[in-house]
């Protein structure tokens, strides 16, 4: 009751958050988004910092933006500008901060974003490691599961389905398994993932920025048409690799079909999606995914190790 009562306290607060100010698209007299003429990056109205490229400053101003009292993106604080809500003033703004401090100091705001999402995965391991624990601790307690499931099949009466439930939670007290404890992290991966996209979309200096090819405010798809286009197609391959091989590590020997396809079907819409995002919100769903491969992979050791001794 505990566990339910803390999950739905943290639901609300996210929802207040991401119902508490936001980025807006940057649209012409026809309604239409206003994209930057050489990036093909779809703009955001409401900026937190001055661009400094002469185009895009000229297609602010075309459209009604005075970006000239924004302050300069290098002398960006937390407290810049006027009070956007919660969302905006407690967790866009400090994250835009942070990269641009970091970005700042080490000469690349893409390194800046690795290493601002390295940080958070830090913050975040001992509950990501939890959950990490927990799918191992499932796939150890998944023959087990199968077999209830076996014993129970077709009956689906009151009586049946209570006592199937009732051995189903004694395996998983036998296992030390918590399964509402391994989504705790699942809830935070949407807000902070939205929290990145607005601070690159709102941040010029972030997605006027290059990094090994990549514009960082240009989608992949966009991307494909210019002449850097191989370091989009490798953009894409990692996004897809890490995040079929982070579904992949998960799985259990013994799903069935359908589940068996989950880390495919995953895999695809985190590509398609990864087509039409900035190439920096793309960077940090490659670090995220990377982290969380080598900490799976150290929770594996870990387990063989501890089962060896």
């Amino acid at each position: 009751m505990k566990k339910n009562r803390k999950l739905k306290l943290l639901f609300l607060i996210l929802l207040l958050f991401l119902t508490t100010g936001c980025a807006t698209t940057l649209v012409d007299k026809e309604k239409q988004p206003v994209r930057n003429p050489e990036t093909g990056q779809a703009l955001t109205e409401n900026i937190l910092c001055k661009p400094t490229a002469k185009k895009t400053i000229e297609t602010y101003e075309k459209n009604g933006v005075k970006v000239d009292k924004l302050p300069d993106c290098e002398d960006f604080t937390v407290t810049s500008g006027k009070y956007e809500g919660l969302w905006t003033s407690f967790l866009i703004k400090p994250l835009a901060f942070v990269i641009l401090f970091l970005g700042k100091n080490i000469g690349n705001f893409a390194w800046a974003l690795i290493l601002v999402s390295v940080i958070i995965r830090l913050i975040a391991y001992p509950v990501t490691k939890k959950t990490a624990m927990q799918s191992e601790l499932l796939k150890k307690a998944n023959p087990e599961l199968e077999k209830l499931k076996k014993k129970y099949e077709g009956k689906t009466d009151q009586e049946s389905m209570m006592k199937q439930s009732q051995e189903m939670m004694l395996i998983y007290k036998k296992y030390n398994i918590s399964p509402m404890s391994g989504c705790l992290f699942s809830f935070l991966q949407l807000p902070l993932f939205i929290a990145f996209f607005e601070a690159i979309n709102r941040v010029p200096a972030i997605f006027e920025s290059d990094f090994l090819g990549l514009q960082l405010g240009t989608t992949p798809m966009y991307g494909f048409g210019t002449s850097t286009i191989i370091a989009y197609i490798i953009l894409v391959l990692l996004i897809g690799g890490t995040t079929f091989y982070s579904f992949k590590m998960n799985a259990t020997a013994d799903m069935n079909g359908s589940m068996k396809m989950m880390p495919i079907m995953m895999t695809g819409m985190i590509l398609l999606t990864g087509m039409f995002m900035p190439s920096a919100l793309g960077i940090y769903w490659v670090t995220s995914n990377l982290f969380t491969i080598g900490q799976n992979i150290i929770v594996k050791r870990s387990k063989m190790f501890h089962g060896k001794a």
